[in-house]
């Protein structure tokens, strides 16, 4: 089997994503996805990844994860990274196709038949604009869709929300009410009136379900160390699951001094990318989960390979999802194949919200438990005619000149 043609494409009404498929020769077809920087990672995926893998054998999966990373950009997640991933994912779903098998077979089986998820409380238009990951593109005033609106629920109505999770079976739920301080702007430090704001939703979710629902308390690497151990000060009577990227998770040295100070899990990492800054979030010992996105920082290959780092370090990780429906899918492969996966993300606002109009079949969630579908592959596509709607962009490679 040899690859003849890569393809990608983008939709207007969803900016931030791309989608890239496999042709072949044999007339299976690969696809993978990844999110931000659309238009750069277009661009590296036909100028440079595609004279490398037209006419080439798809199932040559670790060759081409190493052949295909840059010379700049070759680690963290900017472009070229991403577009490796997209590639990767694209691959697997291939070599799944091929073989006529899930990708988790090929991974070496399932651990479990299902895993339970976490609901990341955004709603349907969650940065939907932009890269910009700020309340301005937020989405508490986009496309007017009604339902699943959690990120203004979980600023507004928080025990409730709560409740409805609760009701699907879903028991965990990340939240961000610190995003909207005053102080997030440069992060140096937050007030006393806006720390107080901000553990309101925690509070009320603590006073009407007590432990029946788990929170976790996401940062997006906004603040300074001082302010950060202000929060996670704050934090600590909620008890949460973890703290997300409570600073930058470059900055590895304050990452070891918050976690020294605070008995709140520190978790992070999903904007890292390559297994060297993995092993630098692990061997401090400093991160409780390393948490990595797998259509960001290498694709399957380079996750499977965290997966079995931080077991070796006796720690879990776990796969960011709060993009697109091909990464969600990629993810629950992972998670049902790495013993160390304790439960997968979700965004129910995206999930119940618009994938369904864009691929055929998300993984099933039934009951607060992903799996997936034990078709060939991904186990899902995108929906025909989707690259042929209003507001497709689709661009093709055929040959490697």
């Amino acid at each position: 089997m040899k690859i003849t043609k890569i393809e990608t494409v983008r939709l207007d009404r969803h900016p931030n994503l791309i989608w890239v498929r496999l042709h072949t020769d044999e007339g299976l077809t690969g696809l993978g996805e990844t999110w931000f920087g659309a238009g750069p990672v277009e661009a590296d995926i036909h100028d440079r990844i595609a004279p490398l893998l037209i006419g080439e054998d798809p199932s040559r999966i670790e060759h081409f994860n190493r052949v295909l990373r840059s010379y700049a950009g070759f680690f963290g997640t900017g472009a070229e990274m991403r577009a490796v991933s997209a590639v990767d994912v694209a691959l697997w779903d291939l070599a799944g196709k091929a073989a006529g098998k899930p990708i988790y077979d090929l991974l070496g089986g399932a651990t479990r038949a299902s895993i339970q998820v976490y609901n990341t409380c955004a709603g349907p238009d969650y940065v939907s604009q932009s890269a910009d990951v700020r309340p301005d593109n937020f989405g508490l005033t986009g496309s007017g869709r009604k339902d699943f609106q959690d990120l203004d629920a979980f600023l507004n109505r928080a025990d409730e929300l709560a409740a409805e999770l609760l009701e699907m079976g879903i028991k965990s739920m990340k939240i961000w009410p610190f995003d909207f301080a005053e102080g997030a702007g440069d992060g140096m430090d937050i007030s006393t009136a806006d720390l107080k704001r901000a553990l309101e939703p925690f509070e009320k979710i603590r006073a009407a379900h007590g432990d029946a629902m788990r929170i976790k308390a996401e940062l997006h690497g906004l603040w300074s160390l001082p302010a950060a151990k202000k929060i996670a000060a704050a934090l600590e009577p909620i008890g949460a699951d973890w703290i997300e990227d409570p600073i930058w998770m470059d900055r590895m040295a304050e990452i070891g001094e918050l976690v020294q100070f605070t008995s709140q899990p520190i978790a992070g990492g999903e904007t890292l990318g390559g297994l060297g800054q993995v092993r630098d979030l692990l061997t401090p010992g400093a991160l409780s989960v390393p948490i990595i996105d797998v259509t960001w920082g290498g694709g399957i290959t380079f996750a499977k390979k965290a997966a079995a780092l931080a077991e070796g370090f006796a720690k879990p990780i776990a796969f960011h999802d709060c993009s697109g429906p091909v990464t969600l899918a990629a993810s629950t492969h992972l998670a049902l194949a790495c013993p160390n996966v304790f439960e997968q993300e979700i965004t129910r606002g995206f999930y119940y919200g618009w994938y369904h109009e864009l691929v055929d079949q998300p993984p099933p969630i039934e009951n607060g438990f992903i799996r997936a579908s034990g078709d060939s592959g991904l186990g899902l596509d995108l929906l025909p005619g989707l690259a042929e709607s209003n507001g497709a962009t689709v661009r093709a490679t055929t040959d490697a000149g």
